[in-house]
């Protein structure tokens, strides 16, 4: 049946439309926005699990409409927030950021101490008191910087959170701002490096206490049942409490749609970019496990809440506008008391009891000493002023030190940081992961291989290991650019940057190791020689 042929030419029209939307570029504002959504320790094998309960336009409009790599895995060892947030958005592995930890020791001999991923002196806190935080450890530039160098600074790029490193981290060196929140009253807040004070919107925002409408009620799960209560204890803030609960990705999402609108994103003449790293996910899973019901109830909410804010996306900028990337920072290890009724050798252990025994013996050997300034595991950090007093060189002292953890059963190996500088690895997939966990930050160190399945708590679940329950996460792509399909190739969360600056037609990040994925690529037509 032919059509008439006014209809045709509307056909065709629209086709090239779609066309010129799927293929155009940042320079012209197409897209208009691109949302990259981070869930923080989310499993790759969560959406496949839960699926057959997922409602339309949640995960589905990913497994259903958008291009879904299931088989994706970081391949590096410290599969922890600030490096993962620093891979996904530099699109290399912590040899090329530099980010190896959330925190880690700081040898600076006029100030020794503990620092963050994000720690800033010359900052200050904007909305609360206090240090503020920064990129400045980042060794390597975002796609947010990519796209501000590609259009002179007219792409608007901004991040949010409720962690101040999930904010600062994916939001890079330029963007024009990075959200966080007070941990004790969930009031939104920043870093004086993007801004003196906050804009008036959320400066009214936080006036309205919007938080605090979150307090002392039940978080049902979808039968009815009464999983928890936001109850406030004393002591405790809004971040450990309504943070571990459906209601703080509710709180995240409002705010994000605020943003949305009130920086009018999507509506210039570039593409815009904004992060969204959804915390409470993580904050619960290190409670109660990955496989306990509060997970499950959390996951199904969040499917629910993507569905909102998708919805949301569409009425305000419209889908064919937007392209949507979900991922996540990093898996987690079955809660040992689990893994061990299924026979597995899993335990919980208090690995910072590492550093009193390792100090003390040896103390035995070299003089009494604090050798082992800090534990963040499964790294060892080293006080390299006491092995200054034995005449032990850094790799000897490493080495040591080394010899000293290995000794127990819940450590299976330990790579020092002589070694990784060095590149003195085994050529294997497990050396290769080392190679890429490798920071010049921390002074003297030494990574833990953990035993499998052990985790370094004594209570509750973890991460942290080169093994696949932490390394596999999800990486989905929505819009007109991606060819719809569940594809099973292997890839890397270093891919996404690569393949959105390559369909965006800027340069990739400066460290950037991953492929364009080309496989979920609608296919473009070749320009005729």
């Amino acid at each position: 049946m032919k059509l008439p042929l006014k209809r045709t030419c509307a056909v065709l029209v629209l086709l090239c439309l779609l066309a010129s939307l799927a293929f155009a570029t940042a320079y012209d504002g197409r897209p208009k926005l691109i949302v990259i959504i981070v869930i923080d320790q989310f499993r790759g094998d969560y959406p496949e699990r839960y699926r057959d309960r997922f409602v339309e336009n949640g995960f589905r409009l990913f497994l259903d409409g958008g291009a879904a790599f299931v088989n994706c895995n970081f391949d590096y060892a410290n599969t922890h927030t600030a490096p993962g947030h620093a891979t996904l958005f530099t699109g290399a592995y912590t040899d090329g950021h530099g980010i190896g930890s959330n925190q880690w020791w700081d040898p600076d001999p006029k100030r020794p101490r503990v620092v963050t991923s994000v720690s800033d002196a010359s900052t200050k806190l904007v909305g609360a008191a206090g240090e503020g935080a920064s990129p400045r450890n980042l060794r390597a530039d975002t796609l947010g910087d990519e796209l501000k160098l590609a259009t002179g600074g007219r792409s608007r790029v901004f991040s949010i959170s409720l962690k101040d490193r999930s904010a600062v981290l994916p939001g890079g060196f330029a963007a024009d701002g990075a959200y966080w929140i007070d941990h004790q009253t969930g009031a939104w807040i920043t870093s004086s490096y993007y801004m003196n004070e906050l804009p008036g919107w959320v400066q009214k925002l936080n006036q309205e206490k919007p938080a605090e409408k979150y307090w002392d009620i039940p978080w049902k799960d979808a039968s009815g049942k009464v999983l928890r209560t936001t109850a406030h204890p004393p002591g405790k803030g809004w971040y450990d409490i309504v943070g571990a609960t459906p209601f703080a990705n509710d709180y995240q999402l409002d705010f994000a749609r605020e943003l949305i609108a009130q920086e009018k994103l999507g509506t210039g003449p570039n593409t815009d970019l904004l992060a969204i790293s959804l915390s409470p996910n993580d904050i619960l899973g290190h409670q109660v496990g990955p496989d306990a019901p509060e997970m499950q109830a959390m996951a199904l909410a969040l499917d629910r809440q993507l569905a909102d804010f998708t919805g949301f996306l569409g009425r305000q900028l419209g889908l064919a506008s937007v392209w949507i990337v979900l991922s996540a920072d990093h898996g987690m290890a079955p809660l040992p008391a689990y893994a061990s009724k299924l026979r597995l050798p899993a335990a919980n252990f208090d690995a910072q009891a590492f550093r009193t025994r390792i100090n003390k013996e040896l103390s035995a050997h070299l003089g009494l000493g604090d050798y082992v300034k800090h534990i963040e595991w499964p790294v060892a950090y080293l006080s390299e002023p006491a092995f200054a007093r034995t005449n032990l060189k850094e790799a000897d002292a490493e080495r040591a030190v080394a010899d000293a953890l290995i000794k127990d059963p819940h450590v299976h190996g330990a790579y020092t940081r002589s070694q990784l500088e060095a590149g003195e690895l085994p050529p294997t997939a497990t050396g290769r992961k080392y190679a890429h966990s490798y920071s010049p930050y921390g002074g003297w160190y030494v990574i833990a291989v953990p035993a499998l399945f052990d985790v370094g708590y004594p209570t509750g679940g973890d991460h942290g290991t080169p093994y696949s329950y932490d390394t596999h996460v999800p990486l989905y792509f929505y819009g007109l650019a991606f060819h719809p399909g569940i594809y099973r190739t292997h890839c890397e969360p270093v891919d996404m940057v690569a393949t959105l600056a390559s369909l965006l037609g800027i340069k990739a990040p400066s460290a950037a190791t991953g492929r364009v994925l080309t496989e979920a690529l609608a296919a473009a037509k070749e320009a005729a020689p």
